[in-house]
């Protein structure tokens, strides 16, 4: 439609079932440039980890006996910021599909009253997807040519009854798709059996589906009932009723995997945090992206010349040699003033960093920490070599003490995150463990918030030693890597 005014403009984004690896490239793209989110309770934690993180977050979220934010304020509320913010991008976020029965015709036609450009994102319906995650297709030749995708909760005008036509229902020789509703699936069951259809037919109740935490539970049109009631059913869920179920028990392909089922907050600084939040996913988990610390380059503070000073450059940290390689290569130099210099790493984290450069170690410690990388260094160093410390502001005087000619450089800072989002809140309180990798993600994380996960993982001792201070249960990796801390994590759950 044709832009006429210097509104803001809508996009109607549909978030898929729940899986963030579901989520469109369009969507993607859209939710990193948003100036407002408005997003519903479906909508995962790690979608929502993706929006633009200065956009404005709304939570219109409703529960099946609760409605939030009604229907028509949602409404309103779209087009006022669109009239309220000229050139803004305005993301209305609904879980599965806009158009399959999210409700998103409704909000379009307000968006056209009042004249708001709109555009619809299309997501993956989990009227599809969750079954297909099951193992279920809801079409198959030979058992079905058809299927059929219905709302569980809609009731008549006057509120009696389902608006539903049970009759012709129960006569589909297709796939029956509800999602919703599992509220009133006895009711269906029973109002099916009555106009005639099998009570024999197969069904299927998958709970959060696309997700860590989904849950198959197989039943009959006339167990429905019995076996929500047993099985403890909740919302949310879908229903698929049909031959196809069948299916299900041999091509069920999504397994089990070692983390299945644990919400983990990760709390890495932001750019650090997709190596072992991919690698935790992979395994299962539903990982939750909180860093708690964010770090930033101490700039123009160097006297570049005096590098030919120093016979050993010292890093005890990926920070460090990003933040290092940053200032060096912005006041003009590259790799070549390093050349005769040997290199030191506190540990194989930083080492792999620094080869990403071109550099190799001539040194790094059996013991991953600034103690064994001064005590190596006290010990194959000669006495009068010139050290040069390259660190973060926060970095404690270990190395010093053990190398008192040292020069010590601080070249980045270390910086508490301002503030947590309410939704990200939420998220951690739920969670199962938190993951900490420095003492200062951990400090802050108590600053933060009051939530105590059951267990929290840690890299090295003093990473430990400040979260049993704050009362956590501790698990330690081995060594000081990612590795060894996945590692560590997947032994826990075994």
């Amino acid at each position: 439609m044709e832009k006429t005014n210097n509104f803001g403009k809508v996009y109607l984004i549909g978030a898929g079932p729940g899986d963030p690896g579901l989520l469109t490239l369009r969507a993607h793209a859209i939710l990193e440039k948003a100036d407002v989110v408005v997003y519903d309770r479906l909508v995962s934690p790690a979608i929502l980890g993706m929006c633009n993180s200065k956009a404005q977050l709304v939570d219109v979220g409703k529960m099946p006996t609760h409605h939030k934010v009604k229907q028509s304020e949602i409404n309103k509320l779209l087009v006022k910021f669109a009239c309220e913010m000229p050139g803004a991008t305005i993301a209305r976020l609904k879980g599965g599909d806009p158009f399959v029965f999210g409700r998103g015709g409704e909000e379009a036609l307000e968006l056209v009253a009042a004249g708001v450009e709109f555009e619809v994102v299309p997501g993956v319906t989990s009227a599809i997807a969750v079954p297909a995650y099951a193992g279920i297709p809801v079409s198959h030749r030979g058992i079905a040519t058809s299927f059929h995708i219905i709302t569980g909760h809609e009731k008549a005008e006057s509120g009696d009854s389902f608006s539903l036509d049970f009759e012709t229902l129960a006569k589909c020789q297709g796939t029956l798709i509800f999602l919703m509703g599992i509220g009133n699936m006895d009711f269906i069951a029973r109002r099916l059996m009555e106009c005639g259809k099998d009570p024999k037919t197969p069904l299927a109740f998958i709970e959060k589906g696309t997700t860590p935490f989904q849950r198959t539970v197989m039943a009959t049109l006339e167990t429905a009932g019995e076996t929500i009631a047993r099985e403890n059913v909740t919302a949310p869920a879908i229903t698929i009723m049909g031959g196809v179920v069948e299916l299900g028990k041999s091509l069920a392909w999504k397994k089990s995997l070692p983390l299945s089922g644990k919400r983990l907050v990760v709390t890495r600084a932001a750019k650090q945090s997709s190596g072992i939040s991919s690698r935790l996913s992979a395994l299962g988990a539903e990982v939750i992206e909180t860093p708690m610390i964010e770090t930033r380059a101490v700039e123009g503070t160097f006297d570049w010349a005096t590098l030919a000073n120093f016979d050993i450059l010292a890093f005890t940290s990926t920070n460090g040699v990003e933040s290092f390689f940053k200032q060096l290569f912005a006041a003009g130099f590259d790799v070549r003033v390093l050349a005769g210099k040997k290199i030191a790493s506190v540990g194989k984290i930083t080492e792999k960093k620094l080869l990403e450069y071109g550099i190799r170690c001539d040194y790094v410690p059996e013991d991953h920490t600034g103690e064994g990388l001064g005590l190596l260094l006290q010990k194959e160093v000669h006495e009068e070599s010139r050290i040069l410390l390259l660190q973060g502001n926060l970095a404690d005087d270990t190395l010093l003490k053990l190398l008192p000619n040292a020069t010590r450089w601080v070249v980045y800072e270390t910086l508490p995150v301002a503030e947590l989002p309410e939704w990200k809140r939420e998220a951690v309180e739920s969670a199962d463990a938190v993951v900490f990798a420095s003492t200062s993600a951990v400090e802050n994380f108590v600053k933060m918030t009051d939530a105590r996960p059951r267990s929290s993982f840690c890299i090295g001792r003093m990473t430990e030693a400040a979260a049993n201070k704050h009362g956590f249960e501790t698990v330690t990796s081995d060594e000081t890597t990612m590795d060894s801390l996945v590692k560590k994590i997947v032994e826990y759950y075994a």
